[in-house]
């Protein structure tokens, strides 16, 4: 497995519209679109730094996984994102090395690039994905 950069960091929000104020008009920082991702349940906006990009993610409906996550955490810090040359190698040598997977396979995330999420239980109270560099 070779890990190539961080891909992003992810900013779990509940107002979408308010974060997108907050680091477009605020902070100044180059907001892309916004993007929904029906089979995540979530819609995300990135914002395009030169050394990594922040991911700002929301929850679709009141149906949406990231809910959960938003009762039990708040928004914050959601996940981060670490660029792998191929994902499925790299569950198998993780899996070997007694780190769990949420995702058993690659499934397509925001930017339709195959992703999959490890289980922060195995990694240090963090939630990893990784995602097709």
């Amino acid at each position: 497995m070779k890990i190539s950069k961080l891909n992003h960091i992810a900013i779990a929000c509940r107002d979408l519209d308010k974060h997108l104020k907050l680091f477009g008009e605020i902070f100044g920082m180059p907001l892309g679109d916004v993007v929904e991702v029906p089979s995540q349940g979530v819609k995300v906006a990135f914002i395009e730094l030169p050394n990594v990009r922040i991911e700002l993610i929301a929850p679709l409906d009141d149906q949406a996984n990231l809910n959960k996550f938003l009762e039990k955490h708040g928004e914050g810090l959601h996940h981060i994102s670490l660029a792998v040359d191929d994902i499925k190698a790299a569950l198998i040598e993780l899996s070997d090395k007694g780190v769990g997977a949420i995702d058993k396979e690659p499934r397509p995330g925001a930017d339709n690039r195959p992703v999959a999420f490890l289980h922060p239980k195995t990694t240090g109270g963090v939630l990893i994905e990784l995602e097709k560099d």
